[in-house]
């Protein structure tokens, strides 16, 4: 701190590529560009003069002492014994090397000898609002990358690297997918005709999925009364993310940021025996959430949010086999792109109540259920309580992708609150009326933040099935071209997405055009191809063979049939 007298630490806890720290230099300290290599260079330094760390149990006016000055660390003692829990402070170093800090422990115990120097980085700062709120100072994050070995954090940063060439904002711009406007607003993409067609392409593969299993599609409108989300809770837990709309008659609406109370009315339009449950409703639709300006990025944080929704209406003694069904068409798609999955169980806070909708019962007996549904299923699974939805416990699928980075997708959860909430029962076997539950699933979980993850993890190399063009013709010569737009209009006959190069650029540049561009396959014809009426074709791997027209549409058609990840 010698280097920044003013600067002011308030919160730095560790993370799982390492560590980051929130400073406030608003007291006359600036963090310049050189600022994180002199920090690094400090940090390394006292490295080894720090052996040990000691501790000691203070009283809050002792705390106070030590932190006088600092409003940051005074509020977090203020909380800490507000929860009746001691106060500790770790020091390391001697002399100007000394460092105190509020803490609760945790530490190796002798640094010097244990952290090797070369095993971390001062990484990026970025700024982050006190404790998460928009109305608190902004502080700088220092991020820091912490590893056992020199060679672990080389590694990570060489991930890294990759990382920035497949970041989907960069890929998406190069591949034309997608685009923002300052006009229409940040967190609102356009898609464009090839962005469009990935999405149809994703959406209209989990309707595939879907069908065999009964589902049927519904439509909702965009907007709602105030009344169906005060009904439904969403109205007081959602209050800070709804958009919300008040009419030329003063009558409150709101742009929908979920749609499972829809569809709540569309299951209770009229009375359900147990011999039609099931019910299982299915839509693609968007939802619209007021996020942060400064939390929206790319296609991961939007305002507008693509679901591929679905709500299951069953008795309880069916949610077993429903559960199963959906995990199926899960395991499938994910597959199908070679993700591995593993399942967080998400529960309540047990602690904080206050945050869920119904009893403690309740959500007792909803998440055995889903402990007992992942035994069945023999599922690598752990358990992360406060992750709930406040209506229900859900199980999270966590998808490692191409970089050995995980990332929350689909998810399956269960309601028992919503159909207590607007009163869904169905008639049993015995004339009564019984109360059902509601499963909801979310295969992809949004469109928008499936794509970011899809595109980073195949690095722009969209299997053939998926790929907006799939197959790209050019022609060496004018004189070629007859032949060029034969085979051009017999793949597109039979449904190939299919583009014909006719621009007056080198045969060269346009074979380089289509390499950059990732097209799955580009045919060259020339004097031999119209010879033997035939074709050559090349794949993004380089291998290239010769093969007559009927043969590459077949081709072609059984890859996509069977969706290879080529």
């Amino acid at each position: 701190m010698d280097a920044y007298p003013h600067a002011k630490l308030t919160l730095g806890p560790a993370i799982d590529t390492g560590f980051y720290y929130d400073v406030d230099f608003s007291g006359g300290d600036t963090l310049g560009d050189d600022g994180l290599k002199d920090i690094q260079k400090a940090m390394k330094k006292l490295l080894n003069t720090w052996s040990e760390w000691s501790h000691r149990e203070v009283t809050v006016e002792e705390a106070r002492a030590v932190f006088a000055g600092n409003p940051y660390k005074l509020e977090l003692i203020e909380e800490i014994a507000a929860r009746g829990e001691t106060i500790t402070l770790y020091t390391c170093g001697s002399g100007k090397s000394e460092f105190t800090d509020l803490c609760r422990g945790g530490h190796t115990e002798n640094p010097s000898a244990e952290i090797d120097a070369d095993s971390f980085k001062l990484d990026k700062v970025a700024g982050a609002y006190w404790r998460g709120d928009e109305k608190n100072p902004m502080l700088s994050r220092i991020y820091g990358l912490a590893f056992e070995t020199k060679a672990d954090l080389e590694a990570y940063q060489a991930q890294l690297e990759e990382a920035k060439k497949r970041d989907h904002r960069k890929l998406g711009k190069e591949h034309d997918l997608f685009t923002f406007s300052d006009l229409v607003g940040a967190g609102l993409p356009l898609w464009t005709p090839k962005g469009t067609m990935i999405r149809h392409q994703l959406d209209n593969y989990i309707w595939q999925l879907r069908d065999k299993h009964g589902y049927q599609r519904v439509t909702i409108p965009h907007i709602t009364k105030k009344d169906l989300y005060v009904t439904s809770g969403h109205w007081d837990k959602f209050a800070d993310e709804l958009f919300r709309i008040t009419t030329r008659e003063g009558k409150e609406y709101a742009l929908k940021p979920m749609n499972c109370p829809h569809h709540t009315q569309i299951f209770d339009r009229h009375p359900h025996s147990y011999r039609d449950m099931p019910q299982r409703y299915a839509e693609t639709t968007m939802v619209y959430r007021d996020e942060q300006s400064g939390e929206l990025g790319g296609l991961t944080r939007v305002l507008s949010i693509t679901q591929d929704d679905s709500h299951v209406f069953c008795r309880h003694s069916q949610v077993k086999e429903e559960f199963f069904k959906i995990w199926d068409i899960i395991d499938t798609f994910y597959g199908t792109f070679g993700f591995n999955l593993r399942v967080r169980l998400s529960f309540h806070e047990p602690t904080e109540m206050e945050k869920y909708l119904g009893t403690k019962e309740v959500w007792e007996n909803a998440e055995n259920a889903l402990r007992e549904i992942a035994k069945a299923r023999n599922a690598d699974y752990f358990e992360a309580p406060g992750e709930a939805a406040m209506y229900g416990p859900k199980l999270d699928f966590m998808a490692k992708d191409s970089l050995g980075r995980e990332h929350q997708v689909a998810t399956i959860q269960l309601d028992m609150n919503l159909p207590e909430r607007f009163d869904l029962s169905c008639i049993n076997e015995k004339g009564e009326k019984e109360r059902i539950v509601m499963i909801h699933c979310a295969i992809m979980g949004s469109i928008e933040r499936f794509a970011a993850v899809l595109i980073e993890h195949l690095g722009g190399n969209f299997p053939l099935w998926l790929a907006p063009e799939q197959v790209h013709i050019i022609a060496v010569a004018d004189i070629h071209k007859p032949y060029a737009d034969q085979v051009y209009h017999a793949l597109k006959a039979v449904g190939i997405r299919v583009h014909m190069d006719d621009s007056n650029d080198s045969m060269g540049k346009k074979i380089r055009a289509a390499k950059q561009a990732k097209i799955p396959y580009f045919i060259v014809i020339g004097d031999k191809e119209v010879e033997a009426k035939n074709v050559t074709i090349e794949n993004r791997s380089g291998e290239s063979k010769q093969i007559d027209l009927h043969a590459l549409a077949n081709h072609v058609l059984t890859e996509v049939e069977t969706k290879q990840m080529s």
